[in-house]
């Protein structure tokens, strides 16, 4: 900044643009119109530091100006509306009171633009719409500069998907999606850059626009915030690498300031359930240590002030502010109470970020989060230990379910919540004896215990068969070390089983789908797991791949195979929790594992399967690049290549079963 002082021309000002934002901005769903607050208003501070060592601090108040801009409305919604033909209007300041106790230093990575996509393709719609084709589904804005008439609109509306070689703006509920710009008309070509929305679009529908419109006047900005790349996959199947590239572009266009459930609907919050299911696949992907981090502080300060103090559905939970109407209020209002998976966030974020990064004072500081959780599980146990009792959203979006009941799974909800208590119980059992609170792990081991041995003895039978007999009862045992012995292997002989049955189709919503392949691979059914992944008849993951899809679907079937739209009133095409596999594919597929936290010590462990030949990929941990190549030749040799950051111990585990121990360096086998 200092040298921008220097090279002015003239005084120097400091001018700072407001807009609703996540403050303002009518959030929410169902016309819920959520805001934290009524007004918007700017708390800053300009310290400047004199050559002599004098400082100068220039703190917000009133003596400062303020002017309407030619912004004449922006929300993350609607859009942003804009005309150059306004004069600048000076408008009142004054000052507003706030909680100063309530503000904290900025954790999280600031929110930038990172790509630049040019149009693909643009053309008239059998309507004689004029649409714009990016090839990828992204999340950001479109940005131009043209010269025009004055008065001259120009819209932008932008949505995810076609139907029916129209826009498909019906997955967008009550969203415009509509950038607009009014030209001053001064004979130069105007810029416009909506920064002040986003959107989630891969098309759009131009209107207004002066003249031809061509692939040099559009530019779609890759907006998200910022986060690095740290982990990379490529293999031999085309369609495996085109998930994989989906799933890293749905994390990167719903890790924008909060992790979002989709950007493009009148919705955008931060779902705890589906950062739960995918929080280990975004720590390999990026790194997310601060990201996440941030955003579990919010979770304890959001719980804290919760009513019955449970974790919110959301993070930030806006929804406590909602007006919804008379007709959904009911239904909101039976959404209340401690939930599994949703509340477990607040225990299995932290657990990804931990086996990641290693970071104990960032884990002593999401403790408290993990202990509110569990203490508002305990109210609510059955006095059997078992948690059967309250709403739950359960194996939500079970492909078998009907498209408006969403929470009508097969999976036993008690089943499920009570698995998941076992899981979060354990690790904060573990998190309490790192932090120093030998008490606390007592009480979350035991917990644990009570809760394991009931589960059980009401669940499980000897010949390993769980109550309610589907998929992602037997993932959830598996997965969860929660089955011994015999029983363990009976229960993926069964899991095993019923994939077969279903055609190895998904039939796992998002409580199972996580881990339904890493059951199938750790209970000697890999050859399973792989025909799971690759199975193209939906539901599968490689459906969506097969009708172009650039991102997660949230329903298998979000589009239909004749390019419609599911019916469904909630349909979105970037949503991440489904591609949660792909932290499977990374450990199990790739085989670079975290065998101690923050890899301090590395577990090379590919497994191998049927259409996959080869596979390489890398990953940047804190303790240093991890690479790994591998291919198979005649009669399934494995060759591996492998190399490990100096000085971190590893080991090497062949798929005949063989283990090796080594130290750093580059490694090969076979």
């Amino acid at each position: 900044m200092t040298d921008l002082l220097r090279s002015a021309s003239s005084a120097p000002e400091l001018s700072i643009r407001l807009a609703g934002g996540w403050w303002h901005g009518n959030l929410g769903f169902e016309g819920a119109n959520a805001n934290y607050g009524p007004d918007t208003a700017l708390l800053a501070a300009l310290v400047i530091t004199y050559e002599d060592g004098a400082v100068q601090t220039v703190v917000t108040d009133e003596s400062w100006s303020a002017t309407l801009s030619t912004v004449e409305h922006a929300s993350l919604y609607a859009g942003q509306r804009e005309d150059r033909r306004l004069e600048a209007e000076d408008a009142a300041v004054r000052a507003v009171e706030i909680d100063r106790a309530t503000l904290i230093e900025q954790a999280s990575p600031l929110i930038g633009r990172h790509e630049v996509l040019r149009p693909q393709r643009i053309w008239t719609s059998p309507s004689g719409r004029t649409l714009v084709d990016f090839g990828q589904n992204l999340v950001g804005w479109i940005r131009f500069a043209v010269a025009g008439p004055e008065g001259t609109e120009i819209a932008l509306r932008h949505a995810e998907v076609l139907e029916h070689e129209e826009l498909g703006t019906r997955p967008l509920r009550g969203a415009e999606a509509t950038d607009r710009l009014v030209l001053a008309g001064t004979g130069e070509p105007e810029a416009f850059e909506p920064t002040l929305t986003f959107h989630g679009f891969r098309y759009a529908e131009v209107t207004g626009w002066p003249g031809e419109l061509t692939a040099d006047d559009l530019e779609a900005v890759v907006v998200h915030s910022r986060i690095e790349r740290t982990g990379t996959f490529e293999c031999s199947n085309d369609d495996v690498n085109q998930l994989v590239s989906n799933v890293v572009w749905g994390q990167k266009g719903n890790f924008l300031g909060v992790p979002t459930d989709c950007p493009q609907r009148d919705e955008r919050l931060g779902w705890t359930g589906d950062i739960a299911a995918f929080a280990a696949t975004a720590a390999y992907q990026f790194d997310v240590s601060d990201f996440l981090h941030s955003w579990l502080l919010d979770l304890a300060a959001d719980t804290r002030t919760n009513d019955g103090g449970w974790v919110p559905f959301v993070i930030p939970d806006v929804l406590r502010h909602a007006n919804f109407p008379e007709e959904f209020a009911a239904q909101a209002d039976a959404w209340g109470g401690v939930t599994a998976i949703w509340g477990d966030a607040s225990v299995w974020v932290p657990q990804a970020l931990w086996n990641a990064y290693g970071d104990l004072d960032a884990l002593r500081a999401e403790y408290p989060g993990m202990v509110l959780h569990l203490e508002s599980v305990e109210k609510v146990l059955s006095p059997s230990g078992l948690w059967d009792q309250g709403f739950q959203f359960g194996d939500w979006l079970d492909p078998d379910a009907p498209p408006d009941q969403p929470a009508a799974a097969k999976a036993d909800t008690g089943v499920v919540a009570t698995a998941c208590l076992i899981r979060s119980a354990r690790f904060a059992a573990e998190t309490a004896q790192l932090v120093g609170e030998s008490a606390d792990a007592e009480r979350w081991q035991s917990l644990a215990d009570r809760a394991h041995a009931a589960f059980v003895a009401a669940y499980v039978s000897e010949d390993g068969r769980i109550t309610s007999d589907c998929a992602t009862v037997y993932a959830l045992a598996i997965a969860f070390d929660l089955l011994e012995g015999d029983v363990r292997a009976k229960a993926g002989d069964r899991l095993a089983e019923i994939v077969a049955e279903a055609g190895y189709r998904v039939s796992t919503g998002f409580a199972g789908t996580p881990f339904v392949t890493w059951a199938l691979s750790e209970t000697g059914h890999a050859d399973a797991a792989y025909r799971l992944l690759l199975e193209r008849e939906c539901p599968s993951w490689m459906y969506p791949v097969s009708m172009g899809a650039t991102t997660i679907w949230e329903r298998w079937d979000s589009m239909l195979p004749d390019g419609s739209i599911n019916p469904g009133e909630m349909t979105s095409f970037n949503h991440y929790a489904l591609g949660a596999v792909a932290d499977w594919i990374y450990q199990v597929v790739l085989g670079i594992r975290p065998a101690e936290p923050g890899y301090r010590r590395v577990r090379i462990q590919p497994v191998p399967g049927e259409g996959v030949t080869w596979a390489k990929g890398a990953l940047d941990t804190v303790s240093g690049r991890v690479e790994v190549s591998w291919s198979t030749g005649a009669g399934g040799a494995l060759r591996l290549e492998t190399t490990i950051p100096e000085g971190v111990p590893a080991t090497i585990v062949l798929p005949d079963g063989t283990g090796h121990e080594v130290t750093g360096g580059s490694h090969t086998f076979g």
